[in-house]
């Protein structure tokens, strides 16, 4: 593949992925509609399909952790938590 394909394919796919780490399965249903577009080989991603539910629990806890850590630190950011000493008691 030339450069400018590959740059073609990576804005594709970036474009096509926001959004979907909440809905299970829906990497594949974008792989696939993006190595449609482009003109490539579908059949190598149906392989992934027999790891993508490991994948796809990963995925999703890392979405969670993230979103969690966000809103941590967005209500500290805001004053709403309080801070804590070494050992979890509360630091005037």
């Amino acid at each position: 593949m030339t450069w400018s394909a590959q740059l073609l394919m990576v804005l594709t796919l970036m474009l096509t992925s926001k959004g979907i780490a909440g809905v299970p399965r829906a990497v594949l249903v974008v792989l696939l509609a993006t190595a449609a577009t482009l003109h490539l080989p579908i059949e190598p991603i149906f392989i992934i399909m027999g790891v993508d539910a490991i994948i796809d629990m990963a995925r999703t806890a890392v979405n969670v952790i993230g979103n969690c850590l966000a809103c941590a630190v967005v209500a500290r950011w805001e004053g709403e938590l309080p801070k804590t000493g070494q050992l979890g008691e509360l630091v005037a």
